[in-house]
């Protein structure tokens, strides 16, 4: 073996994620709203990048169909493909497809016109500008605050440093989460002293907050409302015998007939086990959907929320103004490396919203009946049967449909949830849908018969008369998904419900 140094020429493959395509990847994946945050920065970093007046990609479809937009680079081809040129004129300026409106549902009219990739869309409520219901917003006050101003009304000094250790340790649910023994040596305080203070914060509003479980919260709203006699305080000391339906044996304890029973389950029911949950909390953060879809005259629309979408442009004015300035090879060359980015930017940002409305696209292609009769009308479909369709990767599905929600007459709906398994059916036509057959057995078991509880095999039957071949097990599955419980617990809760009533 020889042990000369030598130079060998060899020929491999490999793939390199270039910077640019770990950003097109990265852009896939992100909301519209988490969008919104990378493009700021990206501005900020950039000299040559400025925003513009919010526009936005749609297709359209006629005759019940949805058709793709005209053809254009696929999301698949910019991520393999290499950087774009640096002079490429990709800042669309001057002529550009726009909407007039922000989203479909900023007015009653704002579907009145129709919509089109390379048209605008005119309407009735064209131009005009929906409130911004984030503005009206107002930071609520917590429930550490709401306690804390109560408690400095009538406490002061110690009392008032030791119900502050305490309001700290309340959860939001508005329970105890501290033991009292525990608080007392911490603060270096008496233990009686700390029970002291704890019972002046039970009394604080809302009723039931400070209690350290649900029998003790339920018991100080009895207290409040007055209703906490000896057959009350029994009846909340066995809480687990009134969750079993143990009723005769509640009534033997408690000391009471059917009727005293009755009226004593009525008012538990109107108690409230998290009294806490009434302040604070924080601000309701609403879903903001990323595709809209709407028919009109048998036609399915497909926007692209274009509220929360600003333009990105490349201000080749101000690259003119740096490149003339520009002497040292240095400047120079990070002036072009920063109007490659934006110009690369730029087109990303464009296939991006391409690929999100070819999508949406195909989704409602396969998934029409859904959006026309509901949910139980939903197909089982896959990434993959979207992909073939497209053209495109699966993974790049994956990516496209990832923390993007999708609004619609029914509702908003995250992408993903229209892929679903499929069940198989009994009388050999098409799969259902497991969500489908999911609401069949709501259905079923939403209108039951109180005095005719259907079991699982009852359920099973009933589903294979409506076509779906299922096991047992599975409508078991199901219906612990949709949080139903079984027929023994529902005939529990139905005969409560009837002596509560």
């Amino acid at each position: 073996m020889a042990l000369a140094p030598r130079l060998d020429l060899r020929q491999s493959q490999s793939l390199v994620m270039t910077p640019q395509l770990q950003q097109a990847i990265k852009l896939l994946t992100l909301s519209n709203l988490e969008l919104e945050t990378f493009i700021s920065d990206e501005i900020e970093k950039n000299p040559l990048l400025d925003t513009g007046e919010i526009a936005t990609e749609s297709g359209d479809s006629s005759d019940g169909n949805v058709e793709s937009e005209p053809a254009a680079q696929g999301s698949d081809e910019i991520l393999t493909s290499g950087p774009s040129e640096a002079e490429s004129p990709l800042d669309l300026q001057g002529e550009t497809d726009s909407f007039t409106n922000n989203s479909l549902s900023e007015s009653d009219g704002a579907l009145d016109g129709q919509l089109g990739l390379n048209g605008t869309r005119t309407g009735a409520a064209a131009g005009g500008e929906a409130p911004d219901f984030e503005n009206m917003l107002v930071a609520e006050i917590t429930l550490t605050e709401h306690l804390m101003d109560q408690a400095g009304a009538v406490l002061s000094g110690m009392d008032l440093f030791i119900a502050q250790h305490i309001i700290d340790q309340i959860d939001e649910c508005g329970y105890l989460q501290a033991e009292l023994l525990e608080l007392a040596q911490r603060l270096n305080v008496g233990l009686a002293d700390v029970k002291r203070i704890l019972t002046m914060v039970q009394t604080l509003d809302p009723v039931g907050v400070g209690a350290r479980n649900l029998a003790e919260c339920l018991a100080l709203q009895a207290k409040d409302a007055d209703r906490y006699d000896p057959a009350m305080a029994r009846l909340i000391d066995n809480l687990d015998l009134l969750a079993k339906g143990a009723l005769p044996q509640l009534k033997r304890i408690c000391g009471v007939d059917d009727e005293d029973l009755r009226d004593m389950i009525s008012e538990l029911r109107n108690y409230d086990p998290k009294p806490g949950c009434k302040i604070g909390g924080g601000s309701v953060q609403a879903v903001v959907p990323d595709v809209f879809i709407a028919e009109r005259t048998n036609r399915w629309i497909i926007e692209v929320n274009s509220a929360t979408l600003p333009k990105v442009l490349v201000n080749r004015s101000y690259y003119s103004e740096l490149k003339d300035g520009a002497q040292d090879k240095q400047s120079k060359e990070w002036l072009n490396e920063c109007l490659a980015d934006a110009n690369w930017l730029v087109k990303a940002l464009d296939q991006r919203q391409r690929t999100i409305v070819k999508v949406a696209t195909e989704i409602v292609k396969q998934q029409e009946e859904f959006f026309r009769k509901g949910v139980a009308h939903l197909r089982p479909l896959t990434l993959k049967n979207v992909a073939e369709q497209i053209e495109m990767h699966e993974s790049t599905v994956s990516r496209v449909t990832s923390n993007k929600y999708l609004s619609c007459s029914r509702g908003t709906f995250e992408l993903k949830y229209f892929f679903t398994s499929g069940i198989q059916s009994s009388t050999g036509g098409e799969a259902a849908s497991a969500e489908a057959v999911k609401s069949h057995i709501k259905s079923l078991i939403d209108n039951e018969d109180p005095k005719k509880i259907l079991s699982d095999d009852k359920l099973v039957a009933l589903l294979k008369e409506r076509g779906f071949d299922i096991a047992r097990r599975t409508v078991a599955k199901y219906r612990e998904a949709l949080g139903l419980g079984s027929s023994v617990q529902r005939r529990r809760q139905k005969a409560l419900e009837g002596k509560a009533a």
